[in-house]
Parts: structure tokens; C-alpha cells; sequence
């Protein structure tokens, strides 16, 4: 029955290159991606068995070894792990649960990060193998790893599915994983202002004690204190790896026995009393689509997640920036023009999230202006907002009052030559989207680029449409206030005129493409036609 399980994950994992030649080629660049780098990873260790210093390979090996073993742990609460070999799928097939824990584990083996990990833990074998002993020890050590790996990921993978049951549950984990990584950018801040070449090793060190004798880096440190000479503390960090897998395994099979007690949930509905949005607006097409669309914004969770790319994506920005060594004066005048830019580009797409209630508008003969206009409201209110409070606060903590004006100018062209530039691509270039009720981290693939061609043009025009504010405003900085107000009006005017223009464009094209795009949403493979 083990082997007829393998067999199965074996056909499972054929199946996923059974697609369009597109998407097996993408596949396909995907894997030969991972394995590539994996390679370069396995010459580099390799590399390092020659090293003279024994304790530094150690540490290296030790603190690398544990942020893998916690992103095998982690990878699956955030990415949200499709499992088609879920317990309880085979529930009704009468199998003892000793055999299923064993087959589904030895499934786990299968696949790319677990083969990339393999290959590298083959790679830290030949990296102690200067000694008989020390070479027993890292395969011991390797094959600890590896297991707890793999369990550790079945196990984090079966608890998403029964603990994190309704689709909402499922975003906000995401959300929260999301949240998780952004608050590691202090830390990397830290380890970039480090000189390594001085005190580098000293801090790897330091990092590296309180590792070594965690479940999650026990199995990595031991191999090199063998080679080190202090056996004692090989033994007891072995010890420890033993203990974990011991633990994980017993973890497993309760999770296992669990699951398998365990149906499935059917999810519950919601029910509102009130119209919410609808009894605020006008009672017009512009109204009701404005009501629709800020409900949207608000309860869709694929429209969460570009609210989070919108906070998001300055902070990472301002990390880079302060790697980069650039001075905190500056980088603070950017989070408001980023959050705009991204804020307009949201809606490049926007109709396509509509899926299959696109029809109604066709049916209905809703004009396209009123269509393009509606869909606006929402991203407007939030734009002016962010772009009034947030530049009056950036340039509150630089204290200096006199560059508002060319903030507010350029932040004003981002965000209505977004909306502008989004109002034409969303009617005339929609391209597959996240179906309502599907995870939002789960894009559907496109069978060529046009996608990303959209994705990229809808961002880079904008910026063109702003660059005059842009230009006049760094002008303004070296030669007075005039350029200065000048981008002010520049920016408002162009953004204006750019926005008009594109609601006018898109709303031609949805009268003329209303049938076109309710075949794109029917049929989101044949999108653009």
C-alpha cells in the first residue's frame, strides 16, 4: 500500500506538466530554476570543505541549516499549500493508520524543495567527510534534517486544512505570513550595517551558539563540532536532533488519526440586514457602482491584498534605500508617491475581478463612462486622502514645509494618471484574475505574456504622466519657490487631463467590447480577444 501511494504522488506530480505548452514550459523554467540554484548552493558548500577555519563552516552551516528547517515549517501556513494528498481523502478506504502515516510521509519526499533540500544535505555530508566519524555523523545529521523537514511540512500542511477552514481564515493567515516577513526588514537592516570583513564572523558566531542548540539547529551544528574535536557536545546536540524527529513523528500521527476523524466543514454564510453602500450613494449607475465597488474594497479579499502591496511596498522600498546608504531625509519624502502610484495601478484589471457578474452591466446597456467613473470613487476618496495626510506627515518629519507643494503635485499625477491609464487597460487588455471566493495568492496563469506586458505598462505610464511634476520639483528644490508651485499645478493639471482622458478612451472601448469582455470573463483563457 506504500508503494501504491508513491506511485500515486509519482502520477500527481506527472499530471501537473499535462497542461498547455505554456504552462509546461513555465514549469518546467521553474523547476530548472530551483535545481540550478540549489546546484550553486551545493558547489559553494562543497567549496568550503577545503576551508581551513572548521568553526566558521560550522556556524555558516548551522544558522543557513535552521532558516531552512523554519521556512519548511512556515512556507506552508503562507503560500497555502494545495494538498491533493490529504488524509482525509482517504478516509473510506479502510487503511491502518500505521500505513497511511508511513505512506504520506514517504509521499513528502516527493517534489522540487524537497529534492533541492536532499541535494544540499548531500552536499554538507561532503563537506565533513575529512574524517570517518565526522562523516557518520552529518549523514546521521542529514538524514534527521531531512526527515523532520518533511514531516514538519505535512504536518503544518494538514493543520492549515483542518484549523484554517473558511476562505476568510485562510487570507488573513496569509496576511499575517505576509506581515511576518515585513517585520523581519529590521533585521535585515541590522545584518547589513554589520562589517563583516571585520567583525562578520564574530556575529555568524554569536548567532550561531544560541542555534546550535535548538531542535531547529541541533542536526546542522553537530557534524562540525565532531570535526572540531568536542564530541560531548556533538553527541548532545545529536541527541536533541533525535528527540525532535521523535516528537514530529509522534506529532504526525496524532495530526494523522485527527484528520482522519476529522470531515470537512461546509463553510458558513453571512447574512446582511442592510445595504450598506447602496443606501449612501446615489441611486444612479455611477451610484450603484461606486456602492459596489467600495463594498469590494472592503470585504473581497483579493482587493485586501493589493491594500497590503500598497503599505507594504514603501516599507521595502525605504529597507532597500537604507541598505542602500541613502539619507533618511530623502527616503522619507517617497512612501507617499509609491502608495499612490501603486493605489492607481490597482484598478488596471479591475473588470476582470468582476468574473462572470460582468454581464449585467453588458445586459443592462450601462454606459461605459458610468461604468469607469463608478469603479474610480472608491480608489479617489482613498487616494486624496493618503496623498493629503501623508505628505503633510512626511514632510512633518523632515521639517520642511516648503516641499509640499511638488509632493502633493507628484503624488496627485501618480494616482490620477493610474486611474486613467487603469480605466483604459481594464476594458481593452483584461487578463485572467483570482475567481470571487478563490485564495488571492493563487494567480491563474496566462497562456502568453500579454499579461505581464499589461502589468508593466500600466505602471511605467504613469510615471511618464508625472515626470514633468517630477522634473519641475527637483528643479524647484535647487532654484526657488516658483518651480516649486509650479509642480503643484503641473502635477494636478497633467493627472486631470490624464484621468479624463482615459475614463472618456475606456468607457468607448466598454461600449464597443461589452460582448468581447463578457466572453474574456466566461472564458478567462481566451482574455483580450
Amino acid at each position: 500500500m506504500v508503494a501504491q501511494l508513491f506511485a500515486l504522488k509519482l502520477r500527481l506530480l506527472a499530471n501537473n506538466f499535462r497542461r498547455t505548452r505554456w504552462q509546461s514550459c513555465g514549469l518546467i523554467t521553474g523547476v530548472a530554476i530551483i535545481l540550478a540554484l540549489a546546484g550553486l548552493v551545493c558547489a559553494a558548500l562543497i567549496a568550503r570543505r577545503s576551508a581551513e577555519d572548521i568553526a566558521v563552516t560550522r556556524d555558516i552551516l548551522t544558522v543557513a541549516g535552521a532558516v531552512v528547517m523554519i521556512g519548511f515549517l512556515v512556507a506552508p501556513i503562507i503560500i497555502g499549500v494545495n494538498d491533493r494528498m490529504d488524509p482525509r481523502r482517504f478516509a473510506l478506504f479502510g487503511l491502518e493508520q500505521r500505513t497511511l502515516s508511513w505512506g504520506l510521509a514517504l509521499c513528502g519526499l516527493l517534489g522540487v524543495p524537497t529534492l533541492a533540500l536532499t541535494a544540499v544535505l548531500i552536499s554538507t555530508v561532503i563537506v565533513w567527510s575529512s574524517s570517518a566519524a565526522a562523516t557518520v555523523v552529518a549523514s546521521v545529521a542529514a538524514l534527521l534534517a531531512l526527515a523532520t523537514c518533511v514531516l514538519g511540512t505535512r504536518i503544518m500542511v494538514v493543520l492549515r486544512s483542518l484549523l484554517i477552514t473558511t476562505g476568510q481564515a485562510r487570507i488573513i493567515t496569509g496576511l499575517i505570513g505576509i506581515f511576518l516577513l515585513l517585520m523581519l526588514s529590521p533585521a535585515t537592516v541590522a545584518l547589513t550595517t554589520v562589517e563583516w570583513e571585520t567583525s562578520g564572523f564574530t556575529v555568524l558566531g554569536n548567532i550561531a551558539a544560541v542555534v546550535r542548540w535548538t531542535p531547529f539547529g541541533a542536526a546542522f551544528a553537530a557534524p562540525g563540532n565532531i570535526a572540531t574535536g568536542t564530541w560531548v557536545t556533538a553527541i548532545l546536540q545529536l541527541f536533541i536532533a533525535v528527540i525532535t524527529l521523535f516528537l514530529t513523528w509522534w506529532t504526525w500521527r496524532r495530526v494523522l488519526s485527527r484528520a482522519l476523524a476529522t470531515p470537512g466543514r461546509n463553510l458558513s454564510t453571512k447574512a446582511h440586514r442592510r445595504l450598506g453602500w447602496f443606501t449612501l450613494m446615489p441611486h444612479g449607475e455611477i451610484g450603484v457602482i461606486a456602492a459596489r465597488s467600495t463594498t469590494y474594497w472592503l470585504r473581497d479579499s483579493r482587493y485586501w491584498v493589493s491594500v497590503v502591496a500598497v503599505l507594504i511596498t514603501p516599507l521595502v522600498v525605504l529597507v532597500v534605500l537604507a541598505c542602500a546608504g541613502v539619507p533618511p531625509r530623502l527616503a522619507a519624502l517617497l512612501p507617499v508617491p509609491i502608495m499612490a502610484l501603486f493605489l492607481g495601478w490597482s484598478l488596471h484589471n479591475d473588470t476582470a475581478h468582476d468574473s462572470t457578474a460582468i454581464w449585467l452591466h453588458v445586459v443592462s446597456g450601462t454606459r461605459g463612462m458610468n461604468d469607469r467613473i463608478g469603479r474610480i470613487v472608491p480608489v479617489l476618496a482613498t487616494g486624496i486622502a493618503v496623498i493629503v495626510a501623508g505628505s503633510a506627515l512626511s514632510v512633518y518629519l523632515v521639517d520642511e514645509w516648503w516641499l509640499l507643494p511638488p509632493l502633493l503635485g507628484a503624488s496627485a499625477a501618480l494616482l490620477l494618471g493610474g486611474l486613467g491609464v487603469g480605466s483604459i487597460s481594464s476594458a481593452r487588455f483584461p487578463y485572467p484574475a483570482v475567481r470571487p471566493g478563490d485564495s488571492p495568492f493563487q494567480q491563474p496563469q496566462s497562456t502568453d505574456m500579454r499579461s505581464a506586458m499589461v502589468q508593466a505598462l500600466t505602471l511605467i505610464i504613469p510615471v511618464l504622466i508625472a515626470l514633468p511634476a517630477l522634473v519641475f520639483g527637483v528643479i524647484g528644490i535647487a532654484h526657488g519657490a516658483g518651480w516649486l508651485l509650479a509642480s503643484l499645478a503641473v502635477g494636478i493639471v497633467s493627472g486631470v487631463i490624464a484621468l479624463v482622458i482615459g475614463v472618456a478612451v475606456g468607457g468607448k472601448i466598454f461600449d464597443r467590447r461589452g460582448p468581447e469582455i463578457l466572453a474574456a470573463a466566461l472564458h478567462p483563457q481566451a482574455h483580450g480577444t
